[in-house]
């Protein structure tokens, strides 16, 4: 094993961590990924060179073995997921503990006498129950695979409040996945997810659907770094530092997603957007045009309509899991509300809206004149509304509409 920095972190499978990342703008110090097995564990653990590490599924319990000292709270709780040489050995610390905290309260859910349903059983489940008693919950249980309360009777404690989901369920490439089905729980108030990756998780996306406080785990992975790096480095970091960084996470992960009429402009102002914010532009259209192998019009002629969404389908659930793209999509995308999760998953949506008069048609299977146009409009406007975050008028100049996308970023 290579040791290639004195600061990094280790799990089982660490491609799509984003700690590196964030410890790079923490502080002045190299940091790397070390994915291990659990025979390189004690290796690890023993080599010199590294002065302090970060801890990550499945090791957070495991490391402990491996400890001559172990901070308080971290004993307490039962996981690390700091570690740090001294001079005696290697102390342990729970700065997942902060980071959590610190994500509930960045969404203003609030735990103080509520029951909190967590779901998963590993060391940050023993994260989630150390806060939700800290912060005064009323009552507190976990969901487990094999435990009293599991994936088969969870629904049956109607009286949950918060969900705090520990589980890796509805990480990517899995986006489309939750842990568990929110309806029946009438009185729930916040969900809580771990999961950073997709950004809006199904689990926090179904949440968002039913009006319920939801966060994601980036608050809470940015944080933990934070108070981590306090501990590798002995010196504080400013809390103002955690949402800088999440800003900054967030605008270079977010993909910009253009929706709207056909001829609205929607993939002109994107190749723009996507040139100022230097950026890959992607259309769907095209998309379809290479999985399919032809071009659209033939689709249309050889296949029908129903053909072609099912490959439009397929390929914004492709699409919606990249990041950091500008995506212009085909006019008929709202039709089918199961299109909606993959766009917002890592994007923010605008409707790119113009006069039906003004909409070219040349080229177009279903709007090829304007009394169809108009008719396809008023089918769809209410769906575009829905859909986007943000709209933007292209009546005028097209760098307007393109500086109205700039600026809602």
């Amino acid at each position: 094993m290579q040791i290639k920095s004195r600061y990094g972190l280790i799990g089982k499978t660490l491609k799509h961590s984003f700690s590196k990342g964030i410890h790079n703008r923490l502080g002045k110090y190299d940091y790397e990924l070390y994915p291990l097995r659990e025979d390189q564990l004690n290796e690890f653990a023993l080599d010199k060179k590294i002065s302090g590490f970060n801890v990550t599924i499945p090791y957070k319990t495991d490391i402990i073995e491996y400890l001559t000292e172990i901070d308080q709270r971290a004993k307490d709780i039962g996981a690390v997921n700091t570690v740090v040489r001294k001079k005696k050995g290697l102390k342990g610390y729970n700065t997942d503990f902060d980071g959590m905290v610190y994500m509930l309260n960045s969404a203003n859910i609030t735990l103080k006498d509520k029951v909190v349903m967590i779901l998963g059983s590993g060391g940050t489940s023993k994260t989630a129950e150390a806060v939700a008693k800290h912060l005064g919950a009323k009552r507190v249980f976990k969901v487990s695979r094999s435990g009293e309360i599991n994936y088969q009777n969870y629904n049956s404690q109607t009286d949950v409040q918060v969900i705090i989901n520990t589980t890796p369920v509805g990480m990517f490439p899995n986006n489309y996945d939750a842990p568990v089905d929110l309806s029946g729980f009438d009185r729930l108030e916040g969900v809580a997810d771990v999961v950073y990756n997709p950004m809006l998780t199904m689990l926090c996306f179904n949440a968002k659907n039913r009006g319920l406080k939801h966060v994601n785990g980036l608050a809470m992975l940015v944080a933990q770094a934070k108070f981590a790096s306090e501990k590798f480095k002995g010196r504080p970091i400013a809390d103002t530092k955690i949402d800088e960084i999440i800003r900054e996470m967030k605008s270079k992960s977010t993909n910009v997603v253009l929706v709207g009429m056909p001829g609205s402009g929607k993939s002109t102002i994107a190749k723009e957007v996507a040139k100022r914010l230097k950026r890959q532009f992607i259309d769907t259209d095209k998309e379809i045009e290479k999985k399919a192998g032809m071009s659209i019009p033939d689709i249309f002629s050889e296949y029908g309509e129903g053909r072609f969404r099912e490959i439009e389908k397929q390929v914004l659930r492709e699409v919606g899991a990249m990041t950091g793209k500008v995506i212009a999509t085909g006019g008929g995308v709202v039709k089918d509300s199961e299109n909606l999760y993959p766009l917002k998953s890592n994007g923010i949506i605008f409707w790119i809206k113009r006069d039906a008069t003004k909409l070219v048609t040349k080229g177009r299977p279903l709007s090829k004149d304007l009394e169809t146009v108009k008719k396809l409009y008023e089918e769809r406007k209410d769906k575009y509304l829905a859909f986007s975050d943000h709209q933007i008028d292209n009546d005028g100049e097209l760098l307007t509409a393109v500086k109205g996308v700039l600026e809602k970023l």
